[in-house]
């Protein structure tokens, strides 16, 4: 009898626990969202295996994660495209994958941040670890990460205590982030980081989108800004022959084989487009690598109704401008004959 009591007080004790943590973290303006894991692009890169000379496949860094919206795509082609862009990545390991170790032979669309494709091909480097990580993830997971993935989902969209994402943002609240943001002190003379939250929403099936306050609270915003500056100033220089040979050895494989492959440079605005317009001037890298490619390549700028979109924290779209987007994108890709017309008017 005793021991029915004292289970009954622990779970009363649980859930009141639980529910606490909850509220409180929903008071300080959080909101359930599914983690940009692993797992969730595991999932989508699997269906990879069963696409068709008419399926898409998305791939980048952030600003095609961001500013290509699944849905809309979707509503404009009437066939969901893959979305497998990876935030602070490079795309050249994930095409190096598909390109290698599968058959496709449709449609891969490859968002280029300058500052991301260039940067380098050292596979310890972070641009190029973060996305090799997860193909390797995908090849190596277990069934048991599988099936916890899938029973998480339904507990990441209801639940903001279930936030964990691999990203590490300053406002995360699983312990391991919570322990990291208490202050023992000085130990190095470097610069610190500056702190850099959450801005991004994701949502099945594998679909990024920029959180309203980063679309309408300028402060905000401009914490963000400053993360792009510093990171801006860090970098160390492109590695523009390397990264273009490693690319153009499997766009020449894809080519062959009946892919079609088309480029695509997302807005950047404010102080980001002006570094990169310094420090990646698009003749000697964009311009370049149009050349060298011989793809159907796209650069907002040359497109009236995208060179005067305004990125908020200067380097992603807003839902409502994203949406306009890749409305526009769709509409320019099937003038030129180069995408599929997947919907029946």
């Amino acid at each position: 009898m005793k021991l029915k009591q004292s289970l009954i007080i622990a779970l009363i004790f649980v859930i009141i626990s639980i529910t606490s943590w909850e509220f409180y973290w929903r008071a300080q303006g959080l909101h359930p969202t599914l983690n940009d894991e692993k797992a969730l692009w595991a999932m989508t890169r699997a269906k990879v295996e069963e696409a068709t000379k008419e399926d898409v496949i998305i791939l980048g860094s952030s600003r095609a994660y961001f500013d290509i919206q699944v849905a809309q795509w979707k509503n404009e082609t009437g066939k969901e495209p893959l979305q497998l862009a990876s935030t602070g990545s490079s795309p050249l390991p994930t095409f190096h994958d598909i390109v290698n170790n599968t058959e496709f032979n449709g449609t891969i669309i490859v968002g280029v941040t300058p500052g991301l494709l260039f940067s380098t091909t050292y596979p310890k480097a972070f641009p190029w670890e973060r996305p090799q990580s997860k193909v390797d993830f995908y090849f190596n997971r277990t069934y048991a990460q599988r099936l916890n993935f899938l029973l998480s989902v339904p507990l990441q969209q209801n639940l903001v205590l279930m936030s964990a994402d691999e990203e590490e943002w300053n406002d995360d609240i699983d312990l391991k982030a919570l322990l990291k943001r208490i202050n023992w002190g000085k130990r190095d003379t470097l610069p610190p980081t500056p702190p850099f939250y959450n801005f991004g929403d994701v949502s099945l099936p594998r679909n990024m989108s920029m959180m309203p306050r980063a679309a309408t609270d300028t402060a905000f915003a401009n914490s963000i800004i400053k993360v792009w500056h510093f990171f801006g100033k860090g970098s160390p220089p492109p590695e523009k022959d390397a990264t273009t040979a490693f690319f153009m050895n499997d766009v020449k494989k894809f080519k062959e084989r009946g892919g079609n492959l088309i480029l695509v440079r997302p807005p950047s605005s404010g102080g980001v487009r002006m570094g990169e317009n310094m420090g990646l001037p698009r003749d000697r890298f964009w311009d370049s690598l149009v050349h060298v490619a011989q793809v159907k390549s796209y650069h907002f700028e040359d497109y009236a109704q995208l060179k005067n979109l305004t990125c908020p924290e200067e380097s992603h779209l807003s839902l409502e401008d994203a949406n306009f987007f890749t409305k526009e994108l769709v509409e320019i890709l099937k003038k030129d004959n180069v995408l599929p017309n997947h919907k029946t008017k």
